[in-house]
């Protein structure tokens, strides 16, 4: 029993003198490393914040200013950590190589993921659309909410969000029609009414139509001859948030100014000849 004691006391002994020693050889770069950090902590977050100052006051993209200014702010605080770990003696050439190897792997492994961030570059720089246009990419249309490294947001009349990789936009054909959205349409008329007459009733409607931009001026005009009608096609902007809505009342209001003005709109008819066997 005595011996067990005299053996837990040793050992306390022993660690209480490593421990001794330890701050004695290393408290100076101990504190020192801990106050490098600090700073270099302190420093980190002073430069985050200029970069994204100056890239606001140059008009970078928000979205590419906080990438630069986080991507400054980890270099640093990088630099900053292997200065810590030098001044215990630790090497950092293992971690290095480590860190390489997993960089590696993981970007094979993540190679698509990253080529959403690359087109999310391309996107940022080149700006072929911005938040608030209207795009249309392979028949997916929208109006653009938020564009983000990765993806891009675009928001539907219905309220839908649809979520757009960046690498199945870039290379792409894209279709940008800013804010607005054309409408094409088009009524049949009677052969015996007056196409000047209704062409200027529509044109009277797309004029005191609300929430229609005047420009660009609205399309009015004969689109072809049927087989029992003349058809007036008309094109006009509106809104793409109010697409829908604004569509069937205009062709709402047409048809009333159509009618109003006695011009026939006339339907398929068919003439069936009945004959006697005998």
């Amino acid at each position: 029993m005595e011996q067990d004691i005299q053996n837990e006391l040793a050992a306390i002994t022993q660690l209480s003198t490593t421990v001794i020693d330890f701050f004695v050889n290393y408290s100076f770069q101990v504190i020192g490393a801990i106050i490098i950090f600090l700073l270099g902590l302190l420093v980190a977050r002073w430069l985050g914040k200029v970069t994204l100052r100056l890239c606001e006051r140059n008009h970078v993209d928000i979205t590419l200013s906080l990438f630069i200014a986080s991507s400054i702010k980890l270099l640093v605080m990088a630099m900053i950590l292997v200065v810590c770990l030098g001044k215990f003696g630790i090497s950092v050439a293992p971690f290095v190589a480590a860190i390489g190897a997993i960089s590696l792997s993981a970007g094979l492994a993540l190679q698509g993921v990253f080529s959403n961030y690359g087109a999310g570059f391309t996107i940022i720089l080149t700006r072929p659309f911005v938040v608030g246009n209207t795009i249309t990419i392979n028949e997916i249309s929208g109006i653009v909410k938020e564009i983000k490294l990765a993806y891009t947001l675009l928001l539907t009349e219905d309220g839908e969000i649809i979520t757009i990789p960046n690498k199945h936009i870039v290379g792409e054909v894209i279709t940008n029609s800013f804010e607005y959205k054309v409408v094409e349409a088009s009524v049949g008329i009677s052969y015996s009414a007056d196409p000047e007459q209704a062409i200027e009733q529509i044109r009277q409607v797309l004029a005191e139509a609300e929430h229609l931009p005047q420009e660009p001026a609205a399309q009015i005009g004969i689109e072809g001859f049927g087989d029992s009608s003349i058809d007036i096609a008309y094109r006009y902007w509106v809104p793409t948030e109010r697409y829908f809505e604004l569509q069937y009342q205009i062709n709402l209001a047409v048809f009333k100014a159509l009618q109003q003005s006695g011009i026939e709109i006339p339907f398929p008819q068919r003439e069936v000849l009945l004959k006697n066997a005998s």
